[in-house]
């Protein structure tokens, strides 16, 4: 008698699934505005120093702690030195009333807040330092943040607003980043309906189209909507014939599993090649990986195929645990796995699966995590209603009080 192979673990499958691929080569060079979410294709680096001179962090009065080593000690207000204008050289015996920002003069080696200083009686040009500065306090130094010619952001970088920021300091007015990875997707099952259209006796909307392609395109993809193929062997084969024409990644859920109306698996054979894994994780368990030819010239190459289980949430959670990583790896970023924090459990989770679950938890007001009653994999409300994951060994129960790896759902679609 044949056995069934071993189920993979998630580890396993991922791992499998990134030493598949590499990151797209194409790359465009897009003004700063445009970079948004992007990926950088080369490393940048500053074309200027930042600060360009010392400057000042606070607003207060420039001096030479040789003239101020004591409490109390007066001195000339020789200078107003506004931010966005150079002093002189500040001469012994004198102070210059300084603003946040403005380089800091010649000869001066502290800064003094205004709050530990005070007007002189009877003298609008003299100021008295109540305190003893330390040399260097409250200066910033020339290049402390950014280097002329230093790199300051690598390739492979997921740009956020910060990201963004740094390279406008650096002087950057457009970054080269990679060409957005597309995804083509499609959803199989006659049951489906679109929202708006009728339903059919015993069907059901498609929540995966909605769910699965704003997952793309909250990683920066170009998605595109193939919609609902029906369960036909040649109406998917004709799917993915136009889905690989110009797209690096096929996505599809649901027909994966082995019914008579599943017609992933003969469909990919038959335009490409494919591997059918069993994984051991609650939900999920299914899940299809392969190519599909873009032609039948070999030289034309293939459009990798990725097929999720049709239960949404089962959909959902393989699509952040696989499909992600997958596409960051197309962009040329980190694949990295996510570190999960430890958080204190507020619920008991006796019934232990042999499989590694993933239940859908919510941070309470306490600081610990609630779980979600019904953890069925086509409860997808458990998903909107959760902050996130619990990512459960096999056969091992959760006590409330137990601390447990939670994943957050924020960290997992960035």
């Amino acid at each position: 008698m044949m056995t069934k192979p071993p189920m993979l673990t998630a580890q396993q499958a991922l791992e499998h699934l990134l030493s598949h691929t590499q990151s797209v080569r194409e790359s465009e060079v897009i003004a700063m505005q445009a970079a948004l979410g992007r990926v950088l294709a080369e490393n940048v680096n500053s074309l200027v120093d930042v600060p360009p001179l010392d400057n000042t962090s606070m607003d207060g009065y420039a001096v030479r702690c040789a003239d101020t080593s004591t409490p109390g000690q007066t001195l000339k207000i020789a200078q107003r030195i506004p931010a966005g204008s150079v002093g002189t050289e500040l001469q012994v015996g004198t102070a210059a009333r300084i603003f946040t920002g403005a380089p800091v003069p010649l000869g001066a080696d502290a800064v003094v807040m205004q709050e530990d200083c005070a007007m002189s009686e009877g003298s609008a040009d003299h100021v008295q330092v109540n305190v003893v500065p330390q040399a260097g306090q409250w200066i910033r130094r020339k290049g402390e943040d950014l280097r002329t010619g230093k790199t300051v952001l690598t390739a492979g970088t997921f740009l956020r607003p910060q990201e963004l920021g740094v390279a406008a300091s650096a002087g950057l007015t457009h970054l080269n980043v990679k060409r957005r990875v597309k995804v083509a997707a499609f959803f199989t099952g006659d049951e489906l309906s679109l929202p708006g259209e009728p339903l059919k006796p015993g069907g059901i909307y498609n929540s995966n189209r909605d769910t699965l392609l704003a997952c793309l395109r909250s990683l920066g993809c170009d998605a595109t909507d193939l919609g609902i193929v029906p369960d036909r062997l040649d109406a998917t084969r004709d799917a993915l014939r136009k889905a690989s024409k110009d797209h690096d990644l096929i996505l599809t859920s649901g027909g994966v599993s082995v019914g008579e109306e599943d017609h992933i698996k003969p469909a990919v054979t038959a335009e490409g090649r494919l591997d059918l894994w069993q994984i051991a994780i609650k939900p999920g368990k299914p899940l299809a990986f392969g190519a599909v030819r873009k032609s039948e010239s070999p030289e034309d190459g293939e459009a990798w195929f990725i097929g999720l289980p049709g239960n949404p949430v089962s959909s959902f959670v393989t699509f952040l645990l696989f499909v992600r990583p997958f596409i960051l790896k197309l962009q040329g970023r980190e694949t990295k796995l996510i570190p999960p924090y430890m958080m204190r459990a507020d619920f008991d989770w006796l019934k232990a699966d042999r499989r590694n679950e993933f239940l859908r938890v919510k941070i309470n007001q306490q600081g610990g995590l609630d779980l979600f009653p019904n953890q069925s994999s086509g409860v997808l409300t458990s998903a909107s209603w959760g902050d996130g994951l619990v990512d459960c060994p096999p056969n091992q129960p959760i006590k409330a009080g137990d601390l447990v790896k939670y994943i957050p759902f924020d960290a997992l679609l960035s």
